[in-house]
C-alpha cells in the first residue's frame, strides 16, 4: 500500500539548501529534471502528537550519537541554533539551513521501530 514518504522543505533559497543536503549532509540524490534534486532519506518513523488546534508538521533528523554528529556538522560550518538539551524523548538540538529554515536533530531515548 504505502511505498515511501516524500517530505518537502519550503525555503527561500532552494539551491543553497539542495547544496547543503548534497554536500554537507551527504544525502544521495537523483535529478528529477533541470537540476531539481530529490534526496534519499535514511529510514524514517512517523508519530501523531495531540494538538491544541495549531496543526503543523515538523521534520526531525535522527542520529545515534548527537555529540559526534554535532561535532562533524560543526566542522563543516553548520550553524546550530540551540544547545543540546536533554528532553523526555531524547537529546535535542537544531541547526540553520542556508535558505533560512531550521531542522531539528535528535538522539532518541525511546524505542524505535527502525531496529
Amino acid at each position: 500500500m504505502i511505498t515511501g514518504v516524500h517530505a518537502i522543505v519550503f525555503t527561500r533559497d532552494a539551491e543553497a539548501d539542495r547544496a547543503f543536503f548534497r554536500d554537507v549532509l551527504e544525502l544521495r540524490s537523483v535529478d528529477a529534471g533541470g537540476g531539481w534534486l530529490i534526496f534519499a532519506l535514511p529510514p524514517a518513523e512517523l508519530a501523531a502528537h495531540p494538538s491544541d488546534g495549531d496543526e503543523r508538521h515538523e521534520l526531525y533528523l535522527m542520529c545515534d550519537d548527537i555529540g559526534a554528529t554535532v561535532a562533524e556538522l560543526g566542522a563543516k560550518g553548520v550553524e546550530f541554533t540551540r544547545e543540546i538539551s536533554d528532553e523526555r524523548f531524547g537529546l535535542l538540538t537544531a541547526f540553520r539551513l542556508p535558505g533560512g529554515g531550521e531542522l531539528h536533530l535528535y538522539e532518541p531515548k525511546h524505542p524505535t521501530p527502525l531496529g
